[in-house]
């Protein structure tokens, strides 16, 4: 007989028909078992998973409570601390005050989702050859600025972590979030800040104006004839040109996003000096968050492999402003795979403020023993040198998920799992 089991309930002998949780919220390989052991038992009481299933034909069943020894009623509910998190929210929403990754992550997935349809919207409308509503994503940008002034790095992160379907939108929401970021570390002006978020959103709208390519890979221009698709700089520039109301340095970064400091990009060749500061930072925060899609030509880098790539693109990008870029995420940005001195593989979950060059990270296997481990967080700041990250993790030869699916499965683990210690701390 199959009976669902609170894991406070579980006891030796039982036998585990199914755990219920995420893949990663526990690290045993084998998905039935007894428990035959008290470092299993004890194991399965302190992981993250919400219950189990036991097969009673298999194993032990949960005792029967003795005649007259009732389990005393629960207590008359008191202010919870997850209705105190919840209140947290609504207050740092309401005052934009600075919160913790946690909390604002659930404010920029539905973030994320409105500015998609707006951003659909406005593309669809492109398509379709009707004027371009710059207007309607206006309030896309005041929402991700004062998302990344609430949390730095919580935008950026669900970005690079989150799975996506639609490239294009993913792409602009990815790089607007990463322009403001740039511009707060560059100490630009609040306007600035804001015509560096619009810029992003709207770098790649000339995409739309492209003739129809059948089968294209992943329907991603990037995979097109290079003469065909570098005509979307040209093309959405003179689009938003019809637009009155914006802003000059908008339309330089779109037309400026693929010039390179050496005179080697296009659409004009334009060299350092001709290159105006919003198409220099445009050009850096386009082509990270592109190393980081696959193409029928490339593959996705890891986000701390893509920072490194780009160091080595000699003549490509303004260093100044590369540096402060570097800065704003992290040599390690969100989403990286890392090897940390103990062997362990994590990946970076969040910056620390205290000690930018050690993020917190969340370890989930061992590359010594090539096992999976309990996931768990370490905050490199606190280490006292016990642990520290030593290089890129090389994820090749592991019994591990895809790439893509590993960081989805793994970054929104561990901020859910500190979500729930905050809730029911």
């Amino acid at each position: 007989m199959l009976k669902h089991v609170a894991l406070s309930d579980l006891e030796l002998g039982m036998f585990i028909h199914k755990m219920e949780g995420s893949w990663f919220s526990h690290p045993f390989w084998k998905a039935k078992f007894l428990i035959d052991d008290p470092e299993k038992l004890a194991t399965l009481r302190s992981s993250g998973i919400d219950g189990v299933i036991i097969d009673t034909a298999k194993g032990k069943d949960v005792a029967a409570p003795r005649p007259g020894n009732h389990r005393p009623a629960a207590p008359a509910p008191a202010p919870s601390p997850a209705e105190r998190l919840r209140s947290a929210k609504t207050r740092s929403l309401i005052d934009n005050e600075p919160v913790s990754t946690e909390v604002e992550l659930n404010a920029a997935q539905a973030l994320a989702g409105r500015a998609q349809k707006a951003i659909h919207n406005t593309f669809i409308a492109a398509r379709l050859g009707k004027a371009i509503n710059v207007k309607a994503v206006q309030p896309v940008v005041t929402d991700i600025m004062e998302s990344v002034r609430r949390n730095p790095q919580a935008f950026g992160g669900l970005m690079r972590c989150k799975l996506k379907n639609e490239l294009a939108y993913h792409h602009a929401l990815a790089v607007s979030a990463l322009m403001v970021s740039l511009a707060r570390q560059m100490k630009l002006s609040q306007a600035e800040t804001h015509e560096a978020g619009l810029a992003g959103l709207m770098l790649d709208i000339g995409i739309n104006y492209l003739p129809h390519i059948p089968d294209l890979p992943n329907n991603d221009f990037r995979n097109a004839d290079p003469k065909i698709w570098q005509q979307h700089v040209v093309l959405g520039f003179r689009a938003l040109q019809n637009d009155d109301c914006l802003p000059p340095a908008v339309l330089a970064a779109c037309l400026e996003h693929h010039e390179r400091m050496d005179g080697g990009g296009f659409p004009k060749g334009l060299h350092a000096g001709e290159i105006s500061t919003i198409g220099r930072m445009a050009a850096i925060c386009d082509t990270f968050d592109f190393l980081l899609t696959r193409t029928a030509r490339t593959e996705a880098l890891d986000p701390a492999v893509a920072v490194a790539q780009m160091h080595q693109m000699d003549g490509a990008f303004d260093p100044e402003i590369l540096r402060s870029f570097v800065e704003s995420v992290g040599l390690y940005p969100v989403g990286s795979f890392v090897e940390l001195a103990s062997g362990k593989i994590a990946i970076v979950i969040d910056d620390d403020q205290r000690d930018r060059g050690n993020p917190i990270v969340q370890a989930f296997y061992s590359a010594t023993t090539r096992e999976r481990i309990m996931p768990h967080r370490i905050e490199l700041a606190r280490c006292n040198g016990k642990d520290e990250i030593i290089g890129i993790a090389d994820l090749s030869g592991h019994d591990l998920p895809d790439s893509a699916q590993l960081r989805e499965l793994v970054f929104m683990t561990a901020h859910k799992l500190v979500q729930h210690e905050m809730m029911t701390a």
